[in-house]
């Protein structure tokens, strides 16, 4: 489980406001219950994120969130927020806008692996070469959920989609390491195993001034699950709970193929985009060419 002795001081990341968390405070009730599948890992990243809103205490006023499409793009709809439910792929291209128009307000974005990577790969690198302020939540759940379980640019070798019956032959993306390489100033990866640890990193990406990723690990019973033989949700969660370790454990002398969890990059020291930008409209206002 989440050990509490590896985490980041939360005491600089929790506000003074005592109230009790109360999940109707920051979802439209009018939309529930949700579409996602039984056992989808995705309802748990919701929580972990509104969770970590309310210890930020958080203006909802202040928050816009984008989504392209897709199973985790749905999270859009269900928040009390400002949102924008987007077109495939292009949700960090909106939220680049709204940054950009607005730089005081939050932005957080969810994605899957299509959206986040697939067509909007593009968008990724260049959101992290930028370096411009946006938090966003890659969703991994290794298959394209809503539109009926092909394979996905995170699915990896030897998985069973229904557009790979014979298993892909595809290498899947290391969202972290594509982050690190795209300069990401803010890498972190977790799991819905260890809600209480991706809680935390959300905490900590949102508070974080720059391009922000998360890589939440999420279940997929209906499809991924049920074609590779991983079992139902608690199956597949304990296979997180089995398979991930912190960084740097001693376990991964054993088995090298462990995945790690953590945070990988926190750079605060990197020009956050809108501020530079405001800097070369504060030159051209006076004329210094």
């Amino acid at each position: 489980m989440y050990d509490d002795s590896s985490a980041f001081d939360v005491k600089d990341y929790v506000s003074d406001d005592t109230r009790p968390f109360d999940f109707k405070d920051y979802v439209r009730g009018r939309y529930f219950p949700h579409m996602w599948c039984p056992g989808c890992g995705h309802g748990i990243v919701l929580n972990c994120l509104l969770r970590a809103i309310h210890e930020l205490g958080l203006d909802k006023s202040e928050i816009v969130m984008t989504s392209g499409i897709g199973c985790s793009s749905r999270i859009s709809g269900y928040v009390d927020f400002h949102s924008l439910h987007s077109i495939h792929g292009r949700a960090l291209a909106f939220a680049t806008g709204v940054k950009l128009s607005k730089p005081s307000l939050t932005a957080i974005v969810p994605m899957g692996d299509g959206d986040a990577l697939a067509i909007g790969g593009n968008h990724f690198i260049h959101a992290a070469r930028r370096n411009i302020d946006i938090t966003a939540i890659v969703m991994n759940n290794r298959i394209y959920g809503m539109t009926g379980g092909q394979f996905s640019p995170l699915s990896g070798l030897g998985k069973k989609a229904t557009t790979a019956p014979y298993t892909t032959i595809d290498n899947e993306f290391n969202v972290v390491e594509l982050a690190k390489a795209a300069g990401a100033s803010f890498v972190a990866r977790s799991t819905t195993f260890h809600a209480r640890e991706a809680k935390d990193y959300l905490k900590k990406a949102i508070m974080h001034k720059g391009f922000s990723v998360v890589e939440i690990l999420s279940q997929c019973p209906t499809y991924f699950g049920r074609k590779n033989k991983e079992g139902d949700a608690p199956q597949m969660m304990e296979l997180y709970k089995a398979n991930t370790v912190p960084i740097g454990s001693k376990k991964l002398e054993e088995n090298p193929n462990l995945i790690q969890r953590g945070i990988f990059v926190e750079d605060k020291d990197r020009a956050e985009y809108c501020e530079a930008y405001d800097k070369i409209i504060e030159t051209a206002m006076k004329g210094n060419a």
